[in-house]
């Protein structure tokens, strides 16, 4: 699973009938400390949670076809979370 910012929305104008209820959503992907890290993308939303600003996770190749109902549906990337909070801790933190 990979961190991301919802930037914007996409909206399609063809599409296969298995996503046709499916919301498309543009994201930032993230590194660990929350800053900007790659391109954006398109991800599939099967949550339809997420929206402007909010912080994601998501997954991609099969992952995301799986996490779809009907499963195997042509995506290469999907939300299946939205974060609250992002906490990073140092290795001496770990090992208490």
């Amino acid at each position: 699973m990979r961190l991301g910012r919802v930037i914007g929305t996409v909206v399609t104008s063809a599409l296969v009938d298995e996503l046709s209820a499916t919301p498309f959503l543009w994201v930032q992907p993230l590194d660990r400390e929350g800053q900007d890290d790659g391109k954006p993308l398109v991800c599939a939303d099967p949550t339809r949670m997420a929206g402007p600003g909010q912080v994601i996770y998501w997954v991609n190749s099969r992952e995301a076809a799986l996490a779809l109902d009907p499963w195997f549906v042509p995506v290469d990337d999907a939300i299946v979370g939205l974060v609250d909070e992002v906490r990073n801790y140092s290795m001496d933190e770990l090992d208490r």
